[in-house]
């Protein structure tokens, strides 16, 4: 069961926090084209619709993330280490990042495409840009971090 459990944490890992890692950061380069952009044969900006669609693939994968932690949780419990340091700063990392994407990666890329549906200029929509760039690096360091640590797992009893 636990390897059953394991293989399902690490490829739900894979596709969704894969998925949103690369696709939140193409996001910010590609909404502020589209803020500087002409316009496509839809009436949209050039590049709007790859914003949205990054923004949706962000989004949809978020939701589908939490099954993530779960079956972690479900597989430390199968191994006995709930309790060893590892896996809890990792999980309190893994709140983090949830709580970073969920709170300001998300809404950043909203505001973002609001100023790209609402023609703003590229120099109108560059700070949000910015600021939507730092806090998605930070969000996929918190990531990288977490990776580490399931691998690594120092301190782990169970033989890294």
């Amino acid at each position: 069961m636990t390897e059953f459990l394991l293989s399902v944490h690490v490829l739900v890992a894979i596709v969704t926090v894969g998925s949103i890692t690369v696709a939140a950061s193409m996001f910010p380069r590609t909404a502020l084209r589209a803020c500087g952009g002409g316009e496509e044969p839809d009436g949209r900006s050039e590049g709007t619709g790859t914003a949205v669609l990054l923004h949706r693939v962000c989004t949809g994968y978020a939701v589908a993330g939490v099954v993530v932690p779960v079956f972690g949780i479900a597989t430390g419990a199968q191994l006995g280490v709930l309790t060893d340091a590892w896996l809890i700063v990792s999980l309190v990392l893994t709140v983090a990042a949830a709580a970073l994407l969920g709170l300001a990666v998300l809404p950043g890329q909203r505001r973002l495409l609001a100023l790209a549906e609402g023609a703003a200029t590229e120099e109108e929509a560059r700070p949000t840009a910015s600021r939507l760039s730092m806090t998605t690096g930070m969000f996929n360091v918190l990531w990288a971090v977490v990776v580490v640590l399931m691998i690594v797992r120092p301190g782990s009893t169970t033989g890294a």
